[in-house]
Parts: C-alpha cells; structure tokens; sequence
C-alpha cells in the first residue's frame, strides 16, 4: 500500500489514495504506523475516497487510530495532495465529516473554507467554540513558557467536556492587532503538536471577539505561519472563514507490512 507524508505547517499525517476503497487497516495498526519511533510518524491519517458530486471526500483518523472530527491542517494537506494528483487544479469541493468545503490552490499555499460558526461560549476568562473540532480557548501572557501539554490535558480530560468526549485546548497571545500567536494540545493526538488548523480557526475568531483583532488575522505557530480572514459578527455569526497557509509533500513510500 502506498503512502504519502504531508505537512501543513508542522502538523504532519500520513495520506492514502483510497478511491478503490481498499483501506482495511485496524485503530491498532493506524495508531503503529502514526507512531513517531516505530512507524513512520504522524498525527493523524488521512484516506481521499471518492465522492458522488464532490471531487473526494476526506476520511480523517486521530494518531490513536481513533476516527476524528474536521482537521483543517489536514483538509489543506489532503487538497494539495488532490492536486498533486491532477484530481483538482486550482480549486477542490470536497466533502468532509462536518460537511461540505471548497479550497482554493495557489502553489504550495491552500486556502479551505471552515465551517462556519454560529456561537462562543464565555466560561469566565475562557472561551469554547466549535470550527469543526470543538476548542477551547484561554489568552495567556508569554505563551512560550506555558505549560499546553499538562494544562491542555487537565482541560482535555475535564469532567466539563466528558459528554463531547473531551476537547482541544488553545492557549493564545495577543501580538498586535492583527496577529496572534497559539499553541495547541490535541484531542486524539494527546499531545501539543506544532500547529492545528481548526484550533488557530478558534482562537482567531475569539481573539476578534474579545481581543480586537482584526481579519485577517496573521497566526504563529510552532510550526510557521497561517492566517484565518472570515466575515460576521459574534451576534448572527462568522461565515466566508478561510484557513489559509502551505501545505507540502515531505516523502512518500510504501507499507509493506502492518
């Protein structure tokens, strides 16, 4: 079986063609392969399949082998891969678990249309939204020094977000008007990984909200640079939200045993 290994800004995942519907693989044997020290490491992998009226549909599996919820990192590394393909060319409709989105194509760099996002929930000094994956959101002063892996966990394990089995938690400065920066732990991943695409989604809308940035709004990351513009209001909603950055082939190979 053939694999590809893109990235989008550091957050890495493992893609296969799976327009033959062939993809048989166990939660055990996907959580191997995603394994960084004896797989071939990623967080997350993902299957292109096709899609009646769409140009694939997007099948999405946390590093624990579990199935996921919207990965926007993941839906710009699957587009470029389309294109790659000669799938697509400058533009993609697909299909993913929270629906219908389009992308656009420009070289290296993938805008993907977010769902869009109807409520943020204040919790006193703390935000949860839903772009897609659900996040929570918490503004820090010296991000760099924050502690995401043990505080992200306490907050993804909490009992508050047992009935959503758990969340992903951000944790976000205010640079400047314009630009924030965010790290990420991650539901499924268990870990802080270098960039979530519908985590920084989350954190720029609240950071618009509450903090007064303006879209687009320019987003740091461990592992480079995104921006998210969108349209809307808190009270009737954010709609035309675009994650937009690079998405790269690293290498690909083949899976000769599982």
């Amino acid at each position: 079986m053939q694999f590809y290994k893109y990235q989008g800004t550091g957050n890495d995942f493992i893609i296969i063609d799976d327009r033959n519907e062939q993809f048989d693989l166990s939660k055990e044997a996907i959580a191997h392969l995603c394994q960084r020290r004896f797989g071939i490491g990623a967080d997350g992998l993902m299957l292109l399949q096709n899609a009646p009226g769409y140009d694939f549909k997007m099948v999405y599996y946390n590093s624990d082998g579990t199935i996921g919820t919207m990965c926007g990192n993941g839906g710009r590394c699957l587009v470029r891969f389309a294109a790659d393909l000669n799938i697509i060319q400058e533009k993609a409709s697909f299909i993913a678990v929270d629906g219908p989105h389009i992308a656009f194509v420009s070289g290296d760099k993938i805008s993907l249309q977010m769902m869009d996002v109807h409520a943020i929930d204040q919790h006193g000094d703390d935000f949860f939204t839903d772009t897609g994956s659900p996040h929570f959101v918490r503004f820090v002063n010296q991000v760099q020094f924050y502690d995401v892996k043990n505080v992200g966990a306490a907050i993804r394990y909490s009992e508050a977000y047992e009935p959503i089995q758990g969340t992903n938690a951000n944790f976000v400065e205010k640079l400047d008007s314009q630009s924030i920066c965010v790290r990420t732990y991650e539901r499924g991943v268990e870990d802080e990984t270098y960039s979530c695409g519908t985590g920084v989604t989350a954190a720029a809308l609240v950071s618009h909200v509450y903090q007064g940035v303006n879209s687009p709004v320019q987003i740091k990351t461990l592992g480079g640079e995104l921006s998210v513009s969108f349209e809307g209001n808190p009270q009737d909603g954010f709609s035309e939200i675009f994650l937009i950055g690079p998405a790269k082939l690293v290498f690909k190979g083949e899976i000769t045993s599982h």
